[in-house]
């Protein structure tokens, strides 16, 4: 099923303003229990966290910034 665009809107804010900053939580708890690693290994896998958790809500973004598809104009 997919998602209305107003729904869409609203499940971009929940997750920009609720699951981000949860996630980056997360991450960084993580990665405080983790041994050390060089620099440039430790910053990839900080880019990589940074871009990954977006991924699964790809659908979810989609379109988003963009005019009411169904508005009539």
């Amino acid at each position: 099923m997919a998602l209305s665009y107003k729904a869409r809107r609203r499940w971009s804010l929940v997750l920009l303003l609720v699951w981000l900053p949860a996630y980056c939580v997360i991450a960084m708890t993580i990665m405080v229990y983790l041994p050390r690693f060089p620099i440039l290994i430790e910053f990839m896998i900080y880019v990589i966290l940074g871009v990954a958790w977006a991924f699964p809500f790809k659908s979810v973004f989609k379109g988003v910034g963009q005019v009411d598809p169904k508005e009539d104009q």
